[in-house]
């Protein structure tokens, strides 16, 4: 028998998970295949949710899905916590003195937004990277009257457009509510652009100023002085802020550290094209786990598993599993409360933005609806 495990049910694993059984029904029937996903939760979060819950557009619910019911019938679900991938017996062991042995280990754990890394964060500033940050986000911005609301951000972290989402929605949104004459909107980035990718600073840049979003680059968040509202750069520079809207800086997962897999960052080396693990040949790594220099996003999980896929399937049939992947991203972007560009890339390609529409907004908000067919494979 061949034992595929996929350590992690977020949008990367249950793909994966989905669409080999659907290939390879006839063998997991036969008990030639056995297909394992091992998540911590029995429920599936839709994260890009977040950060319309921070505007009250959507509640946790909107985000929540029962893993068992996205996965394939043919696929086993494992509901508990990893302790470390053992690879010198090809095994993930479990907190709880479990064992699963594989023959294929898949690596999609994702990863973790790190506030506690950055002193007075948690006391002074706000997070949408979580469902509990999101709505404590929401509740402050419901109390909010007025004042300069600070938007920093820290590297690496997923969703890279994620912070120019908000800073646009969180514009439109004090226009909304009739406070836009007594805030100010101030987006700071940590290189010498407002994007690490060239041609979206290249977009936001008159964007910003057209919308009066004033922004300060190659500020890199070091400390917050919750008590008097304040924010250091590394640089030196401080900023006050009435309400601090922050992206922090993301980590791998804790199992990955303890089973040493990664490097400081938790960030595992993988081979850029077949996915697979540096030294590592039959175990494959996809999404946010990865140490690879493109977007941790949903849709890289989603175009990495059809590559992961494909070959794990040709490779249990005898072949040699040789589809690689081009790098290939998309991301819808918010410009606002009721538009929104898109870019997509790869690795030969850069982004273009769009010009931003409405009913490229309507698109994203269908998708957000479809999501769970994505992650079933079947979209």
């Amino acid at each position: 028998m061949t034992r595929i495990v996929l350590l992690g049910g977020g949008v990367g694993g249950t793909m994966v998970a989905n669409q080999v059984a659907r290939q390879l029904r006839q063998e997991i029937r036969r008990g030639e295949v056995q297909m394992t996903v091992i998540n911590e939760s029995a429920t599936h979060v839709y994260q890009p949710m977040f950060l319309y819950m921070a505007f009250d557009q959507a509640v946790p619910q909107d985000a929540q899905h029962a893993e068992r019911a996205l996965l394939d019938p043919g696929v086993q679900l494992v509901v508990g916590s990893a302790d470390r991938v053992d690879r010198e017996h090809n095994q993930v062991l479990m907190t709880d003195g479990r064992a699963f042995p594989y023959d294929y280990l898949v690596i999609a754990t994702g990863s973790r937004p790190a506030p506690e890394t950055i002193p007075g964060l948690l006391e002074g500033g706000h997070i949408f990277y979580t469902q509990e940050g999101a709505l404590k986000l929401r509740q402050a911005l419901h109390d909010f009257q007025g004042g300069r609301i600070l938007v920093t951000v820290s590297v690496p972290h997923k969703c890279p457009v994620a912070p120019l989402e908000f800073t646009l929605m969180v514009n439109d949104w004090v226009k909304a509510r009739g406070l836009a004459d007594k805030t100010e909107v101030f987006y700071t980035y940590p290189i010498g652009r407002l994007h690490s990718l060239e041609p979206v600073a290249e977009w936001a840049g008159p964007v910003f100023e057209e919308r009066g979003i004033r922004s300060q680059v190659y500020f890199n968040l070091e400390s917050v002085d919750p008590v008097n509202h304040t924010v250091t750069s590394l640089e030196g520079d401080t900023i006050a802020y009435d309400l601090l809207v922050s992206i922090p800086p993301h980590t791998g997962q804790d199992v990955i550290k303890r089973s040493e897999l990664g490097d400081a960052g938790g960030w595992i080396p993988t081979d850029r094209y077949s996915l697979q693990m540096d030294g590592a040949d039959n175990i494959y790594v996809l999404g946010d786990a990865t140490n690879l220099p493109i977007s941790k996003a949903g849709s890289t999980a989603h175009f990495e598993a059809d590559v992961v896929s494909a070959n794990l399937i040709n490779r249990i049939r005898g072949g040699l599993g040789s589809v690689r992947y081009d790098g290939k991203v998309f991301c819808f972007i918010e410009a606002g409360l009721g538009e929104a560009t898109y870019i997509k890339f790869d690795y030969q390609h850069p982004p273009k933005p769009q010009a931003p529409s409405e009913m490229i907004h309507l698109y994203k908000l269908a998708f957000n609806k479809m999501y769970p067919l994505s992650a079933a494979g079947i979209l």
